[in-house]
């Protein structure tokens, strides 16, 4: 265990530019290509001179936490255009008694992205019950993720900056409205590495072909090196596509092949260092190959149980695709991967400006017995003590309808829940408003969660740091406080 007074730079050194022969040579060692060539060829884990052992070192490679975790590994549901918490998580009876009215005067001025502030308030015709011993609300919506009342911990006082999509996901993905920074995904890869060294450390996956809200930029390494990227892998039947070696080609020479292609990446990326794409490239290369021989078994649904796979939902036409997702997380996780995320809904389909009822309707058909499948599965194989699952979208919706049957986006007050990984469960943490249009007790912004999310995995989010071009660089942005209480009540 590190000392937790020490910097995360000291810990884990970055040169922005080699200066020598001997710094280039250390910088690809840690872009790991050549430490993956030297592994295959030689079956050894690094340099055959134990002088530069230390040096040829893969930066994914499980690195000291700060302190004591509770988490190992995190799943991340993300619900993509924003779910309404005041028709799932946080129920309002006085949203009901004053159904088609205004926002009355006293909840203050309202900025909204498409609506109109001044429009009627939308009734929920939700029927709500409590459940667990617990006794935690929870809407008919999700009667699946209600009999795992007593697991997670609602958080319902949450708060972003982003009002429009965009900047939305963007910060709940990066900690800033703005693009260009490093994913939360990239930051556990960078501050912890990675268990497994032929399955990615970060793995996104999504439920349909729709264009993620910023794409790639979600699960981007920013100003980091690029090696600490998330890696896209497909739905449906075939995750990974393209992944075994086409027919005819022996696995000789395509070890040739990719050693020409390292040497030849090599020889460019000497003249450019400053391209940690192409490390990246290279990396990937040789993750792929290594790929060939584990991934088929992490990702052989088929080697499930007919009893597992109804869990999930696989048996059913509405939530087949999403319980893919989420059995095929459960088998990363279980094997090492450090962080996945799993977007629903992808291309905003949450996003219910109009007609929320059938909207919010069929997306929570389609999610809900596949994550109460992942929370029971993860739990009943031990696996739930460890694992980090997190639930929300970027921002909630509004007391006050548009379109007449939809509600805006709300980044004022919405819900999001965790589970696993040290958090206790069964208990509600915050509040909003009597309307749910703000968050008024117990108030976590964005960075506060992330804090939360990195103290869980034994991150000290403030000692995390990468040096960008001279400033030491934080995922908070140098904000938020983790918040203690969700492990202790």
């Amino acid at each position: 265990m590190s000392d937790p007074n020490r910097e995360t730079s000291e810990r884990m050194p970055h040169h922005e530019w080699p200066t020598t022969r001997r710094d280039f040579l250390t910088r690809s060692g840690a872009g790991f290509g050549a430490l993956a060539l030297i592994d295959l060829l030689c079956g050894q884990s690094s340099a055959a001179d134990s002088s530069d052992r230390k040096a040829l070192v893969s930066p994914l490679l499980p690195k000291p936490s700060h302190f004591a975790s509770t988490a190992k590994s995190v799943i991340f549901l993300f619900m993509e255009g924003g779910p309404s918490h005041i028709d799932t998580f946080d129920p309002k009876p006085l949203l009901n008694k004053l159904a088609g009215q205004p926002l009355p005067e006293s909840f203050g001025k309202v900025i909204l992205a498409m609506g109109e502030s001044r429009a009627p308030l939308l009734a929920s015709k939700r029927a709500w019950k409590q459940h667990g011993q617990s006794g935690m609300w929870v809407s008919d919506w999700l009667p699946h993720t209600a009999r795992c009342a007593d697991d997670i911990a609602v958080i319902r006082s949450c708060w972003a900056d982003g009002i429009n999509h965009s900047a939305g996901v963007c910060q709940m993905n990066t900690g800033s409205i703005l693009g260009g920074r490093p994913s939360l995904g990239s930051w556990v890869s960078y501050g912890l590495g990675t268990e497994n060294q032929n399955l990615p450390a970060f793995v996104v996956m999504q439920d349909n072909a729709g264009p993620v809200t910023n794409g790639p930029r979600n699960w981007s390494a920013g100003f980091m090196p690029a090696v600490f990227q998330g890696v896209r892998i497909q739905g449906g039947r075939e995750p990974i596509p393209n992944l075994n070696t086409p027919e005819g080609v022996t696995e000789a020479e395509q070890r040739g092949k990719l050693d020409l292609l390292a040497r030849l990446n090599s020889d460019y990326a000497a003249k450019h260092p400053e391209q940690s794409e192409l490390e990246a490239r290279i990396a990937s290369y040789e993750l792929a190959f290594r790929m060939q021989a584990a991934s088929p078994e992490a990702i052989d649904l088929a080697s499930e149980t007919e009893e597992t796979q109804t869990l999930y939902g696989l048996d059913r036409k509405e939530t087949a695709t999403f319980g893919r997702l989420c059995l095929l997380s459960r088998r990363l996780v279980e094997r090492g991967v450090r962080f996945v995320q799993l977007y629903h809904g992808a291309g905003s389909k949450w996003d219910a400006h109009a007609k929320i009822e059938k909207n919010h309707t069929d997306l929570c058909l389609a999610m809900d017995q596949p994550v109460a499948g992942l929370l029971t599965d993860l739990k009943r194989r031990g696996l739930l003590d460890e694992t980090l699952v997190i639930w929300g979208g970027e921002f909630g919706r509004t007391p006050m309808s548009e379109k007449g049957d939809g509600r805006d986006h709300n980044p004022t007050g919405f819900t999001m829940w965790m589970a696993g990984g040290g958090v206790k469960g069964g208990q509600v943490i915050g509040e909003t408003d009597e309307l749910g249009l703000r968050a008024v007790k117990d108030k976590l912004h964005v960075h506060d969660l992330h804090a939360t999310i990195l103290s869980l995995l034994g991150i000290d989010h403030m000692k995390l740091v990468y040096r960008h071009k001279g400033r030491p660089e934080r995922p908070t942005l140098n904000e938020g406080e983790a918040f203690r209480k969700i492990v202790t009540g």
